[in-house]
């Protein structure tokens, strides 16, 4: 049978899925079988994408929302023909070679399960988690407005793209689709383009069991462009008619819902549920392969396709790429300060200069300040050094202190994409997911909310950290401290939560100048994303000796390096310490009130401040030695939070004071008192 080309190139991505899942014995080969028809005319005809330049900064961006079905995304990243770049630069190799598809979800391949963030080229985030993908992508359209609202000139955008997620019913299900759409439509978001996969399959069954809203009109009141491809998704014209709606439409982000049968082409388990998660078997892929009228051996690509690829998204995409490159080349030239602000974006290197606004040291204060609010100076600061950090809360900005007041920031809408503060209103998944989608474009992006509701957004904060996002975290109202609003809003087990996340850093300052420090160790980070943990009562400002260079030594190098000794006590007999006391944050001023208590006992006790556990983790054996001696087994921990976690640093002898259980609805002062977070029972315990 000879097939039209564009059938021909369809299904050559089916069989690759269906070959690739055959061979791991695992997988979800329904999706991609019958969304060939979509990642086929995205890619080689609808999308503005170099695959010789796949970072290019003006490239469309696809998501794959549904990301269980990565063969699809796999496969035609190896019919594009996608360059593997590796720390930015081109390693001369495919980003999918046959042979990763023959080791689809194999060890050290670039397949693997679900499709992973700098692993691969061609994959712009890590998806899996269903809806995470869809909230991700209005963050890349959010960057994409940004940057042509900030660094286009004389009519000419050369930085603005499009963006779109391909997604299916989970997706549509998961709440944080309905926050992330729910925003981008009041953005109006005119280049998010979200593709919905409308076969009515789950791993139970039908949708039916479940699911049975009128997809349309929940996005038509969000203020969405819906449009219906009433035809099969395999008719080609039909899609282009639906891509064609899209590009047309200036005010509004578009939902195109395509009719698919699950699993298409497979005689006996198409359009149900067995096909979802589960390879086709041998058997069943002959019959698959008769149905499209497939003559060819296993992986194969035949000539006309790889020569149709080469004449559309190779050939276009090189010829796009390579007016851009002339046009920039005239921009740099034209404005060579927008220019260096864009290389540095690209570099992920900050400006000269940018830490002018933090070098003045907060002077010694008895009342001190909130650490919410010395948070919201350091980050004003930060941010006015750094113009490319962008961000903003869900709706508790007055209370976090999370707002960019400058001149200049302004608030992104529609009428200002060039604003720097965010209204992200009561969508704290939506918000953490947009922000890594944000960072992705190299945007530096914080988002920020009260310290109990991280659990809100813990899935995305995850995705952070597996991608290695530098995203900023601003948590306030951090402990008990939250006082009369309860244990509804006392986190007190949120601490340990976050320090069992791997690649995350999480600060709890116990002072501004431990703050100021904190935000140094952030803004100088590329590779993680960081916590601020801040509180809602006062904190005294700590005196500190203070270096000829004007620097705070002990306390810029200890925040960096996760602990340090904070004010230490020797015995005149022994030469060192009797006793440790160490805690984070507000409970660092409880150990140093409660050393003055053990010193009018005759004991001399080291206190030490744990900002950040994760930072002292990577610190030499003898630094954290000098800083916590094994010979110095008498030790108290203290924080309102749990133990957990403490324990190795407290060690078999050590005793904690903190929280057992949750919170109660009291002023703070009583709470720490009927809790026994108190310098008088700090001394008692370490006496004991």
């Amino acid at each position: 049978m000879t097939l039209p080309v564009e059938t021909l190139a369809i299904n050559t991505i089916r069989t690759l899925v269906m070959d690739s899942i055959q061979a791991a014995k695992s997988g979800h080969p329904g999706t991609p079988m019958s969304m060939a028809p979509v990642a086929y005319l995205l890619y080689n005809e609808i999308m503005n994408y170099d695959p010789a330049h796949p970072l290019w900064s003006q490239r469309d961006r696809f998501v794959l929302s549904s990301g269980h079905g990565s063969t699809l995304l796999y496969s035609v990243l190896h019919l594009a023909g996608v360059e593997q770049y590796e720390d930015g630069k081109p390693t001369g190799e495919k980003a999918v070679r046959i042979e990763d598809l023959k080791s689809f979800r194999q060890l050290n391949s670039r397949c693997p399960g679900h499709p992973e963030y700098g692993h691969t080229s061609g994959v712009e985030v890590t998806t899996g988690p269903l809806g995470q993908g869809l909230a991700m992508s209005v963050g890349h359209a959010i960057a994409s407005k940004w940057f042509s609202a900030k660094y286009a000139c004389d009519g000419k955008d050369l930085f603005g793209f499009n963006v779109y997620s391909l997604c299916g019913d989970g997706c549509m299900m998961e709440g944080i689709s309905s926050e992330a759409a729910s925003l981008a439509g009041h953005l109006k978001l005119s280049n998010l383009c979200w593709i919905y996969d409308s076969n009515k399959i789950t791993i139970e069954g039908s949708t039916d069991l479940a699911f049975s809203e009128d997809v349309p009109a929940r996005f038509k009141a969000y203020g969405w462009n819906v449009v219906q491809v009433e035809e099969d998704v395999n008719d080609l014209d039909a899609l282009r008619r639906a891509f064609a709606a899209f590009k047309a439409e200036t005010e509004r982000p578009t939902l195109i819902m395509v009719k698919s049968v699950i699993g298409y082409g497979s005689p006996n388990l198409a359009g149900t549920a067995k096909v979802h998660g589960a390879p086709l078997g041998e058997e069943e892929i002959v019959l698959t392969k008769q149905f499209y009228g497939w003559n060819y051996e296993k992986f194969a690509v035949p000539e006309e396709v790889s020569k149709l690829f080469a004449d559309g998204i190779q050939a276009n995409g090189a010829k796009a790429y390579a007016q851009w490159e002339k046009d920039y080349a005239d921009y740099c030239a034209k404005y060579p300060e927008k220019a260096e602000e864009l290389r540095q974006i690209a570099a992920g290197e900050l400006p000269e200069g940018w830490d002018a606004g933090i070098q003045q040291m907060w002077e010694p204060s008895e009342k001190g300040d909130a650490s919410r609010n010395s948070s919201g100076k350091v980050l004003n600061q930060v941010a006015a050094g750094i113009p490319w950090m962008i961000g903003g809360s869900a709706d508790l900005a007055p209370s976090n202190k999370s707002n960019l007041t400058f001149e200049g920031a302004g608030d992104f809408g529609p009428g200002n994409y060039a604003g720097r503060n965010f209204h992200f209103g009561i969508r704290e998944f939506a918000m953490a997911a947009i922000c890594n989608g944000m960072a992705t474009c190299g945007i530096r992006s914080y988002c920020a909310t009260f310290f109990v509701f991280c659990d809100y957004l813990r899935g995305a904060l995850r995705l952070s950290c597996l991608m290695r996002l530098p995203v900023l975290y601003i948590f306030s109202h951090d402990s008990i401290g939250v006082g009369e609003d309860g244990p509804t809003h006392q986190p007190v087990e949120q601490l340990a939560a976050l320090r069992s996340m791997p690649n995350l850093v999480v600060f709890r300052p116990c002072d501004a100048n431990e703050v100021r420090f904190a935000y140094r160790w952030y803004a100088e980070n590329q590779k993680s994303p960081v916590c601020m943990i801040v509180t809602r009562q006062n904190l005294p400002t700590l005196a500190r000796a203070v270096e000829p260079t004007g620097d705070v030594c002990a306390c810029s190098c200890g925040v960096s390096k996760g602990a340090y000794v904070i004010r230490d006590a020797k015995n005149p007999a022994t030469g060192t310490c009797d006793a440790i006391l160490m805690g984070s944050g507000s409970e660092v001023h409880v150990c140093l009130d409660a050393q003055k208590i053990l010193a009018s006992k005759g004991v001399y006790a080291r206190v030490v401040s744990v900002p950040s556990m994760e930072l002292f983790e990577r610190q030499s054996a003898e630094y954290r030695e000098s800083v916590l001696p094994k010979a110095v087994t008498r030790r108290v921990a203290v924080e309102a939070a749990l133990q957990f976690g403490w324990d190795r640093y407290i060690g078999p002898e050590g005793k904690f004071v903190g929280m057992t259980d949750f919170g109660a609805s009291a002023p703070y002062k009583q709470l720490f008192e009927y809790y026994g977070i108190t310098a008088e029972n700090v001394a008692k315990v370490a006496m004991e």
